[in-house]
Protein backbone atom coordinates (compact mmCIF):
# COMPACT_ATOMS: atom_id res chain seq x y z
CA UNK A 1 0.00 0.00 0.00
CA UNK A 2 1.31 3.79 -0.87
CA UNK A 3 0.69 5.77 2.24
CA UNK A 4 2.82 9.09 0.85
CA UNK A 5 4.50 10.73 -1.81
CA UNK A 6 7.91 12.38 -1.67
CA UNK A 7 9.05 14.88 -4.19
CA UNK A 8 12.41 14.75 -5.38
CA UNK A 9 15.19 13.16 -2.98
CA UNK A 10 17.74 15.93 -1.10
CA UNK A 11 16.92 19.05 -2.96
CA UNK A 12 19.01 21.50 -1.00
CA UNK A 13 22.41 18.64 -2.08
CA UNK A 14 24.08 19.27 -5.04
CA UNK A 15 24.54 15.86 -5.89
CA UNK A 16 20.69 15.70 -6.34
CA UNK A 17 20.00 18.74 -7.59
CA UNK A 18 22.23 21.43 -9.41
CA UNK A 19 20.93 24.79 -7.45
CA UNK A 20 23.59 26.51 -9.33
CA UNK A 21 21.08 26.54 -11.93
CA UNK A 22 18.03 27.27 -9.81
CA UNK A 23 19.81 29.03 -6.81
CA UNK A 24 16.97 30.30 -4.63
CA UNK A 25 14.72 26.70 -5.59
CA UNK A 26 12.36 28.63 -7.13
CA UNK A 27 12.20 26.16 -10.18
CA UNK A 28 12.03 23.73 -7.42
CA UNK A 29 9.41 25.07 -5.68
CA UNK A 30 6.73 25.84 -8.55
CA UNK A 31 7.55 22.09 -9.94
CA UNK A 32 6.40 20.97 -6.47
CA UNK A 33 3.37 22.90 -6.01
CA UNK A 34 2.39 21.63 -9.53
CA UNK A 35 3.00 18.54 -8.56
CA UNK A 36 1.47 18.21 -4.90
CA UNK A 37 -1.76 19.89 -6.39
CA UNK A 38 -2.03 17.11 -9.04
CA UNK A 39 -1.12 14.13 -6.36
CA UNK A 40 -3.71 15.26 -4.30
CA UNK A 41 -6.39 15.55 -7.30
CA UNK A 42 -5.58 11.91 -8.07
CA UNK A 43 -5.58 10.69 -4.45
CA UNK A 44 -6.18 13.82 -1.50
CA UNK A 45 -5.33 10.67 1.20
CA UNK A 46 -1.77 10.16 0.40
CA UNK A 47 0.46 12.27 2.84
CA UNK A 48 2.51 14.64 0.55
CA UNK A 49 5.81 14.95 1.77
CA UNK A 50 8.59 17.42 0.73
CA UNK A 51 12.15 15.86 -0.58
CA UNK A 52 14.36 14.57 2.38
CA UNK A 53 16.66 17.34 2.87
CA UNK A 54 20.15 16.36 3.27
CA UNK A 55 21.99 18.80 5.12
CA UNK A 56 19.22 19.28 7.77
CA UNK A 57 19.08 23.26 7.00
CA UNK A 58 15.90 25.24 8.66
CA UNK A 59 16.29 28.15 6.17
CA UNK A 60 15.88 25.73 3.16
CA UNK A 61 12.28 24.60 5.18
CA UNK A 62 12.12 28.37 5.57
CA UNK A 63 12.53 29.29 1.84
CA UNK A 64 9.80 26.08 0.52
CA UNK A 65 7.16 28.00 3.56
CA UNK A 66 7.96 31.61 1.93
CA UNK A 67 7.67 30.21 -1.58
CA UNK A 68 4.60 28.39 -0.63
CA UNK A 69 5.59 24.89 -0.81
CA UNK A 70 4.77 23.89 2.73
CA UNK A 71 0.71 24.26 2.54
CA UNK A 72 0.78 22.13 -0.44
CA UNK A 73 2.54 19.54 1.99
CA UNK A 74 1.61 17.23 4.62
CA UNK A 75 5.27 16.79 6.18
CA UNK A 76 8.32 17.39 5.95
CA UNK A 77 11.67 14.84 5.56
CA UNK A 78 15.09 15.15 6.90
CA UNK A 79 18.09 13.14 6.48
CA UNK A 80 21.51 12.57 8.85
CA UNK A 81 24.62 10.63 8.49
CA UNK A 82 26.41 11.82 11.67
CA UNK A 83 29.09 9.17 11.66
CA UNK A 84 29.46 9.65 8.04
CA UNK A 85 29.12 12.51 5.96
CA UNK A 86 27.53 15.00 8.62
CA UNK A 87 29.68 17.91 11.01
CA UNK A 88 27.55 16.76 14.08
CA UNK A 89 27.45 14.35 16.42
CA UNK A 90 24.95 11.61 16.26
CA UNK A 91 23.77 12.68 20.36
CA UNK A 92 22.86 16.00 18.52
CA UNK A 93 19.84 14.19 16.65
CA UNK A 94 16.78 15.61 18.71
CA UNK A 95 18.17 19.18 18.03
CA UNK A 96 18.45 18.68 14.66
CA UNK A 97 14.74 17.82 14.78
CA UNK A 98 14.07 21.00 17.00
CA UNK A 99 15.67 23.12 14.53
CA UNK A 100 13.07 22.11 11.76
CA UNK A 101 9.99 21.96 14.31
CA UNK A 102 10.95 25.71 15.12
CA UNK A 103 10.31 27.13 11.16
CA UNK A 104 7.52 24.43 10.66
CA UNK A 105 4.43 22.99 12.42
CA UNK A 106 4.20 20.25 9.75
CA UNK A 107 5.48 16.46 10.92
CA UNK A 108 8.94 15.97 10.38
CA UNK A 109 10.24 12.73 9.14
CA UNK A 110 13.34 10.86 9.23
CA UNK A 111 13.09 9.67 6.13
CA UNK A 112 16.91 8.43 5.95
CA UNK A 113 18.80 8.06 8.52
CA UNK A 114 22.01 5.04 8.45
CA UNK A 115 25.72 3.77 9.07
CA UNK A 116 28.42 2.26 6.70
CA UNK A 117 30.49 -0.09 7.72
CA UNK A 118 33.13 1.40 6.20
CA UNK A 119 35.24 1.39 9.05
CA UNK A 120 34.05 -1.47 10.96
CA UNK A 121 30.66 -3.56 11.40
CA UNK A 122 30.42 -2.55 14.80
CA UNK A 123 30.38 0.79 14.40
CA UNK A 124 27.24 0.65 12.51
CA UNK A 125 25.45 -1.58 15.07
CA UNK A 126 26.57 0.69 17.71
CA UNK A 127 24.82 3.83 14.96
CA UNK A 128 21.48 1.53 15.16
CA UNK A 129 20.97 1.08 18.25
CA UNK A 130 22.44 4.89 19.53
CA UNK A 131 19.92 6.06 16.17
CA UNK A 132 16.93 4.03 17.54
CA UNK A 133 17.05 5.19 20.80
CA UNK A 134 17.09 8.65 19.65
CA UNK A 135 14.65 9.03 17.11
CA UNK A 136 11.74 6.25 17.96
CA UNK A 137 8.70 8.46 19.49
CA UNK A 138 10.58 11.37 18.34
CA UNK A 139 9.22 10.93 14.31
CA UNK A 140 6.15 9.70 13.23
CA UNK A 141 8.33 7.87 10.23
CA UNK A 142 12.07 6.65 10.03
CA UNK A 143 13.39 5.03 7.40
CA UNK A 144 16.94 3.58 7.76
CA UNK A 145 19.07 3.55 5.23
CA UNK A 146 19.43 0.60 3.82
CA UNK A 147 18.76 -2.89 3.45
CA UNK A 148 21.84 -3.65 1.03
CA UNK A 149 25.26 -2.64 0.27
CA UNK A 150 25.21 -0.66 -3.04
CA UNK A 151 26.63 -3.46 -5.27
CA UNK A 152 30.52 -2.01 -6.60
CA UNK A 153 30.04 -2.39 -10.17
CA UNK A 154 27.14 0.60 -9.54
CA UNK A 155 27.81 4.25 -9.27
CA UNK A 156 26.27 5.68 -6.21
CA UNK A 157 24.15 9.15 -7.15
CA UNK A 158 26.51 11.59 -6.55
CA UNK A 159 28.38 14.28 -8.57
CA UNK A 160 31.73 14.06 -8.14
CA UNK A 161 32.41 10.20 -7.16
CA UNK A 162 35.57 8.92 -6.70
CA UNK A 163 37.01 12.88 -6.25
CA UNK A 164 35.09 12.66 -3.02
CA UNK A 165 37.43 10.67 -1.29
CA UNK A 166 36.36 8.38 1.02
CA UNK A 167 32.56 9.87 1.36
CA UNK A 168 32.28 8.68 -2.43
CA UNK A 169 33.09 5.23 -1.24
CA UNK A 170 31.08 4.87 2.37
CA UNK A 171 28.06 5.14 0.01
CA UNK A 172 28.57 1.51 -0.60
CA UNK A 173 28.62 0.01 2.40
CA UNK A 174 25.16 1.38 4.48
CA UNK A 175 23.69 -2.34 3.93
CA UNK A 176 22.83 -4.31 6.44
CA UNK A 177 23.38 -7.29 4.21
CA UNK A 178 26.54 -6.99 1.98
CA UNK A 179 26.27 -6.77 -1.93
CA UNK A 180 26.48 -10.97 -1.73
CA UNK A 181 23.23 -11.10 0.66
CA UNK A 182 25.32 -12.09 4.00
CA UNK A 183 24.64 -10.50 7.12
CA UNK A 184 26.30 -8.22 8.80
CA UNK A 185 26.23 -7.88 12.48
CA UNK A 186 23.82 -5.24 13.01
CA UNK A 187 20.88 -6.93 10.71
CA UNK A 188 20.36 -9.52 14.08
CA UNK A 189 19.80 -6.68 16.14
CA UNK A 190 17.48 -4.73 14.01
CA UNK A 191 14.20 -6.23 14.20
CA UNK A 192 14.43 -5.45 18.08
CA UNK A 193 13.68 -1.90 16.50
CA UNK A 194 10.57 -2.75 13.85
CA UNK A 195 7.84 -1.55 12.82
CA UNK A 196 8.79 1.75 14.41
CA UNK A 197 11.84 1.82 12.19
CA UNK A 198 11.31 1.16 8.73
CA UNK A 199 14.08 0.86 5.41
CA UNK A 200 14.26 2.81 2.83
CA UNK A 201 15.67 0.44 -0.51
CA UNK A 202 16.61 2.42 -3.37
CA UNK A 203 15.69 -0.37 -6.29
CA UNK A 204 17.42 0.11 -9.48
CA UNK A 205 15.99 -0.36 -12.76
CA UNK A 206 14.97 -3.94 -13.03
CA UNK A 207 17.03 -4.55 -9.96
CA UNK A 208 17.95 -8.68 -9.10
CA UNK A 209 17.77 -8.24 -5.17
CA UNK A 210 13.89 -7.20 -5.21
CA UNK A 211 12.39 -10.68 -4.50
CA UNK A 212 15.01 -11.48 -1.55
CA UNK A 213 14.54 -7.89 -0.67
CA UNK A 214 11.16 -8.58 0.15
CA UNK A 215 11.85 -11.62 1.90
CA UNK A 216 14.18 -10.10 4.40
CA UNK A 217 12.01 -6.93 4.83
CA UNK A 218 8.85 -9.52 5.83
CA UNK A 219 11.27 -11.63 8.40
CA UNK A 220 12.37 -8.26 9.52
CA UNK A 221 9.27 -7.25 10.78
CA UNK A 222 9.34 -4.20 8.35
CA UNK A 223 5.77 -2.29 8.04
CA UNK A 224 7.72 1.12 6.60
CA UNK A 225 9.14 1.38 3.50
CA UNK A 226 10.83 3.86 1.20
CA UNK A 227 11.65 3.72 -2.17
CA UNK A 228 11.18 5.69 -5.46
CA UNK A 229 10.24 5.83 -8.92
CA UNK A 230 13.12 7.63 -10.72
CA UNK A 231 11.40 9.91 -13.70
CA UNK A 232 14.47 9.33 -15.99
CA UNK A 233 14.05 5.38 -15.65
CA UNK A 234 10.18 6.32 -17.42
CA UNK A 235 11.66 6.28 -20.49
CA UNK A 236 14.01 3.04 -20.68
CA UNK A 237 12.61 0.18 -23.06
CA UNK A 238 10.19 -1.99 -20.73
CA UNK A 239 10.06 1.26 -17.84
CA UNK A 240 5.99 0.20 -16.93
CA UNK A 241 6.60 -3.16 -16.96
CA UNK A 242 9.59 -2.84 -13.94
CA UNK A 243 7.68 -0.09 -12.80
CA UNK A 244 5.03 -2.83 -12.05
CA UNK A 245 7.26 -5.96 -10.59
CA UNK A 246 8.11 -3.43 -8.20
CA UNK A 247 5.37 -2.12 -6.70
CA UNK A 248 3.15 -5.55 -7.11
CA UNK A 249 6.32 -7.12 -4.97
CA UNK A 250 6.19 -4.17 -2.41
CA UNK A 251 2.22 -4.57 -1.88
CA UNK A 252 2.92 -5.66 1.57
CA UNK A 253 3.96 -2.86 3.29
CA UNK A 254 3.49 0.93 3.83
CA UNK A 255 5.37 2.78 0.78
CA UNK A 256 6.73 5.94 1.01
CA UNK A 257 6.91 6.81 -2.48
CA UNK A 258 9.83 9.13 -4.21
CA UNK A 259 10.07 10.85 -7.25
CA UNK A 260 12.70 12.09 -8.37
CA UNK A 261 15.64 12.46 -11.14
CA UNK A 262 15.40 14.44 -14.49
CA UNK A 263 15.66 12.49 -17.28
CA UNK A 264 18.34 13.78 -19.64
CA UNK A 265 16.31 15.46 -22.56
CA UNK A 266 13.99 16.83 -20.56
CA UNK A 267 17.11 19.01 -18.18
CA UNK A 268 17.80 22.32 -18.58
CA UNK A 269 21.04 20.39 -18.84
CA UNK A 270 21.73 16.81 -19.69
CA UNK A 271 21.80 15.40 -16.49
CA UNK A 272 19.58 13.68 -13.65
CA UNK A 273 19.81 16.36 -11.18
CA UNK A 274 18.98 19.13 -13.38
CA UNK A 275 15.60 20.67 -13.42
CA UNK A 276 13.61 20.26 -16.10
CA UNK A 277 12.77 22.92 -18.39
CA UNK A 278 8.70 22.38 -18.02
CA UNK A 279 8.08 21.63 -14.60
CA UNK A 280 4.39 19.92 -16.28
CA UNK A 281 6.39 17.30 -17.30
CA UNK A 282 7.35 16.44 -13.76
CA UNK A 283 3.70 17.02 -12.39
CA UNK A 284 2.86 14.64 -15.13
CA UNK A 285 4.91 12.13 -13.71
CA UNK A 286 3.87 11.85 -10.18
CA UNK A 287 0.33 12.30 -11.16
CA UNK A 288 0.42 9.50 -13.47
CA UNK A 289 2.81 7.29 -11.14
CA UNK A 290 -0.49 8.36 -8.32
CA UNK A 291 -2.94 6.97 -10.57
CA UNK A 292 -1.27 4.09 -11.59
CA UNK A 293 -0.24 2.80 -8.21
CA UNK A 294 -3.40 4.15 -5.82
CA UNK A 295 -6.04 2.86 -7.88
Amino acid sequence: MIEAVMFWNEPNNKSHWAFELDPQWQVYAEMVKLAAQRVEAENSKLVRVLGGISPIDPMFIANMNAQGVLSQMDAVAVHGFPLDWNHWQIDEWPQRITEIQAVTDLPIWVSEVGVSSFGAEQVQDFGLCRTAQLLIGRAPRIHWYSLYDLPREWPATTRHREAEGSSYYRHFYMGLLREDGSAKCALQRFSQFTPELGICQWFHFEDHRLEDAVGWLKRLGVKYLRTGLSWSDRFRPGAEAWFDRQMKALEPFDVTLTFCFTPEHLGIEPHHTSPPRQIEEYADFCARMTRRYTH
